[in-house]
């Protein structure tokens, strides 16, 4: 179960990454714009944080 959790976290952070690590600042902004729009920012950053938490 742990390595499910493991992996998990693992493809979260490698997503996390190409998406906002890998991005121009205008890209971040544009990301950013959607998710509190959408309201998807309070369930998407903690889980985020706690998935490059657990990768690392």
């Amino acid at each position: 179960m742990s390595g499910l959790v493991q992996q998990t976290a693992e493809a979260i952070d490698g997503l996390s990454r190409s998406v906002w690590d890998d991005s121009s600042q205008f890209q971040k902004a544009i990301v950013a714009v959607v998710l509190i729009v959408t309201g998807l920012v309070i369930p998407v950053v903690p889980i985020v944080l706690v998935a490059r938490y657990i990768a690392r």
